[in-house]
């Protein structure tokens, strides 16, 4: 998978050469590449914003500075495209593993008010949001989308780690235990410790209907 991120903040990124995305990109599973934006303004002072038409707070991101660093990325005739913006579709389970089949995603990062909505008229493929609120900008967003997509990239997770988790199937995931046996005069549920695998299957099952029914009843809707 190849991730193209168009931002004015490319060292924000530093945290995805850490932990197992920094893993899957030292195996060459992943692969992040950052367009700083800036570099494209032709301005000497690279000004990459200006007052918006209207009037208004704040400053929009220039048109112009950002289709130059979009034409700079290689094959991105085969790429989709992906603005993250609060007033985008909100991120799901069921979306990171639509994307997680792409070969090769752009992820432009706005920031200030916004983009010049020209450009976005004439590049973007699909807006999305990680939630019901705004950040100063997408580069979190955008950390988000690449961390959680990768997960479903061949070779970066075993496999059985994404098939019983959180919102699998409209469910949260069952509660997990390990060492020692007894924390603060609390057991590991028997169960657990049976070895019995039908029956630990059945019991996660139900504590997974369980939790689901108490923390998100919507999911089961």
């Amino acid at each position: 998978m190849k991730f193209d991120i168009l931002t004015l903040f490319p060292e924000m990124f530093e945290t995805l050469n850490k932990s197992i995305i920094g893993k899957a990109k030292e195996k060459q599973l992943v692969e992040i590449n950052l367009i700083n934006i800036r570099d494209f303004s032709k301005d000497k002072h690279k000004k990459v914003d200006d007052t918006p038409y209207g009037g208004g707070a704040g400053m929009v991101i220039m048109p112009n500075v950002v289709y130059d660093a979009y034409s700079f990325i290689k094959d991105k005739e085969k790429a989709k495209v992906i603005y993250l913006s609060p007033k985008g579709k909100v991120l799901n389970q069921q979306k990171v593993i639509e994307l997680s089949k792409e070969k090769h995603l752009i992820l432009l990062c706005g920031h200030y008010e916004g983009i010049d909505q020209r450009v976005l008229d004439e590049i973007v493929d699909e807006e999305i949001s990680i939630g019901d609120y705004v950040l100063t900008g997408g580069e979190i967003p955008a950390m988000v989308l690449v961390d959680c997509i990768s997960r479903y990239i061949q070779g970066v997770l075993k496999e059985e780690s994404t098939l019983e988790e959180t919102f699998t199937n409209n469910l949260l995931e069952y509660p997990q235990y390990t060492r020692p046996e007894v924390f603060h005069q609390v057991k590991v549920p028997e169960i657990l410790l049976s070895g019995h695998h039908e029956n630990i299957k059945k019991w996660r099952q139900e504590q997974s209907l369980k939790l689901t029914k108490k923390k998100r009843p919507d999911l089961l809707n």
